[in-house]
């Protein structure tokens, strides 16, 4: 019998909620699942936090099914059993400093960490013994039948199995001793929970990228499954992986290049997934797109970055100018014009003077405008690898090129890519570019040997070596053989929080393709041009939504005002703290057919401080007093929280039961964070 488990790759994300969980989304810029403690969905979301202010953390479900469609599960006459393990670790802290594109085997092995000699994150511990007690590896959990349950903690830990922990006790923020727990629902069906969001070590803060002696409960790792039968049929073994990501503040905008549109790119041109359109690596020139397939999402998704972000020249590009479905001779010249505003790919390596990336605006004559999408690309901080600004990845601009010579039909009944729609809704909330790391996962991601076939992971080894040898800290997935539990989150940033409030905007360079930063301290290389990184999954602006006298009472903003989304949270280390303190970007009328409307809801106002400060203050000049600046910042008096309201006193009652240890950040830090400004408006 043919079974498959799906998602192929599925991603859950952190949450700090100790009572209440959802479930991940089933389509690209869906919403979440209520669900109950044993992971049975209970419908459309309502809240993404608890009664306290906490973020629930959100479950993957895993499925097993028939290559006829069916969904095969404990209440399926012929199954006798069905066994999961899934075996999560979390390897950043026994992984190289991050640093941006060195160290992506796609420029070839000269770039590999060791010849461009990239530092270990802790650089005091050298050998293979050292660096592996730097993973954190609960080993493998097995769950079987109806409402069960396991933790990835110490407690629970296979017999034997050289398990690995961080510290319990931490100087700094909250010492990590789980990466989550497994489910099974009510038929069978596996659901993976990630940690709580915590973050910890023994020594100050040194970046956003990774600091010595420090642990997240980021993680990802592989998913077994063995379905046995109680009529004779022969036992079937499956495979599957998940990542634990960070929560997804709005989930309803998608990432205009997402990381099923990087799979699928990878899936096309090496795997020969849909043959029709590219054959060993070439793409068929005669090929026909599909405006509704392949078009739309892309316009779309562009539009949609104006609720968390301040782009006026992708809204402007992606008004209806002309009709985008008119593949007629007459309309052919409104489509190439339209098409060539879409950056190409820079080769990797670059190959000078041919850089497009590097370039910011189409000039046509005296007129000029930025070329899409006005994005960060994957390096425009580091002058190593550069790659100023985003560009599709080569099948959207391949379909993109099929749409703009009228090599396309308009169908909305389009015929489905071969890919479950379930493995591209799962991946497809995550980004896919820019990767500078990335959020979720990163540039590994773009790389064909890390895949066992189209969206999925091949994995190397297996428990039976892992239980006699523990996982190796500095192996390469990337150099082929496949990918152990946590390589695929190992390159991102630790902790996570530090990255996620410093990865927002960015100030790019636009004149110099061979410099991003200049000067001691390094700083963006003036002419700048303001970018952003990627707004779906960390928002700068956004729309306050809050319509009540009591709401704006405590947001101090009125409705309809574009703020900072961060506001309130100054610095990187206040972040690892207070994450859970923002607020999710909601669709008003996402039940109705009525136009979006996206509005920051559920954010803790309580926890924030707002002031008027004069601009005198700061110039010393009376005659500012009657211009003054909002200025939010966290509130440290337990006492004005409680008192706001009945969530303040659980709120406060929540910071004393973690006991987060204040963090201080080392007074020789390195160099200036990824943000080109620190200016939050």
């Amino acid at each position: 019998m043919n079974l498959s488990i799906h998602p192929s790759v599925g991603v859950a994300r952190l949450g700090n909620s100790t009572t209440d969980i959802c479930l991940s989304p089933v389509t690209i810029g869906g919403l979440p699942f209520d669900a109950d403690n044993n992971g049975n969905s209970l419908g459309p979301i309502t809240d993404f936090k608890d009664e306290k202010g906490l973020i629930k953390r959100q479950g993957q479900p895993f499925s097993i099914f028939s290559d006829t469609g069916e969904e095969i599960t404990l209440d399926t006459p012929n199954v006798e059993t069905i066994e999961w393990t899934v075996h999560l670790a979390n390897k950043k802290a026994a992984w190289y400093q991050y640093s941006e594109l060195q160290g992506n085997l796609l420029y070839g092995q000269a770039n590999s960490y060791q010849n461009q000699g990239i530092a270990f994150r802790n650089p005091d511990k050298t050998t293979e013994q050292e660096r592996q007690t730097l993973i954190i590896d609960p080993g493998p959990r097995t769950i079987s039948g109806r409402a069960s349950s396991i933790g990835f903690d110490k407690n629970n830990a296979p017999s034997g199995y050289p398990v690995q922990y961080p510290p319990e006790n931490v100087l700094y923020g909250v010492a990590v001793t789980t990466l989550g727990n497994l489910l099974t629902d009510k038929s069978g069906r596996l659901v993976v929970l990630g940690g709580f969001g915590n973050a910890g070590g023994n020594l100050p803060l040194t970046s956003y990228g990774g600091s010595s002696t420090w642990h997240d409960d980021i993680s990802d790792g592989a998913v077994y499954c063995t379905v046995t039968f109680n009529d004779g049929t022969p036992a079937v073994s499956l495979t599957a992986w998940v990542v634990i990501g960070s929560p997804d503040f709005a989930p309803e905008i998608v990432n205009i290049s997402n990381l099923s549109d990087t799979m699928f790119d990878v899936a096309v041109r090496n795997f020969n997934l849909v043959p029709d359109m590219c054959n060993d690596g070439s793409y068929n020139s005669s090929y026909q797109a599909n405006f509704q397939r392949d078009i739309l999402p892309i316009i779309n998704r562009i539009s949609r970055y104006q609720w968390v972000s301040n782009v006026q020249s992708m809204s402007a590009f992606t008004s209806n100018i002309f009709d985008f479905t008119d593949n007629s001779e007459a309309n052919l010249q409104n489509r190439q014009n339209y098409y060539s505003y879409f950056r190409q790919n820079d080769a990797q390596p670059p190959v000078p003077p041919n850089l497009p990336q590097e370039q910011l605006l189409k000039e046509n004559g005296t007129d000029i405008f930025p070329m899409m999408p006005l994005n960060s690309g994957s390096n425009s901080v580091s002058n190593t690898n550069i790659m100023k600004f985003m560009a599709l990845d080569e099948t959207q601009l391949f379909l993109m090129e099929q749409w703009a010579n009228g090599n396309f039909v308009s169908n909305p009944n389009y015929e489905q890519y071969p890919v479950n729609p379930m493995d591209t809704g799962s991946v497809g909330n995550c980004v896919g570019l820019p990767m500078c790391p990335g959020i979720e996962v990163t540039w590994n991601l773009q790389n064909p040997i890390i895949y066992a076939d189209p969206y999925r992971i091949l994995q190397y080894g297996n428990e039976q070596q892992y239980q006699s040898q523990g996982l190796t800290p500095s192996r390469d997935e990337c150099e082929g053989g496949g990918c152990e539990p946590g390589d695929l989150t190992k390159r991102m940033a630790c902790p996570w929080q530090a990255d996620f409030f410093q990865c927002t905007i960015q100030l790019i360079n636009f004149t110099d393709p061979s410099v991003n930063k200049a000067g001691s301290p390094a700083a963006p290389l003036p002419p700048t041009y303001y970018s952003y990184w990627w707004p779906p999954q960390s928002p700068w602006d956004v729309l306050v939504g809050e319509f009540t006298a009591e709401g704006q009472t405590a947001t101090n903003v009125p409705a309809g005002q574009q703020m900072n989304y961060a506001r309130g949270i100054n610095s990187f280390t206040q972040m690892v703290q207070y994450w859970y303190a923002l607020g999710f970007i909601r669709d008003k009328n996402s039940h109705s057919t009525g136009f979006p409307f996206f509005v920051e809801t559920e954010r803790n106002n309580e926890i924030f401080t707002y002031d008027n400060v004069p601009v005198s203050q700061i110039s010393g000049n009376q005659e500012d007093n009657e211009t003054s600046i909002p200025v939010f910042y966290i509130e440290e008096k337990p006492q004005v929280i409680t008192q706001r309201s009945a969530k303040g006193r659980l709120l406060v009652e929540h910071l004393e039961e973690v006991g987060f240890k204040k963090i201080e950040v080392a007074a020789e830090r390195m160099p200036l964070p990824r943000s080109g400004t620190r200016n939050r408006r």
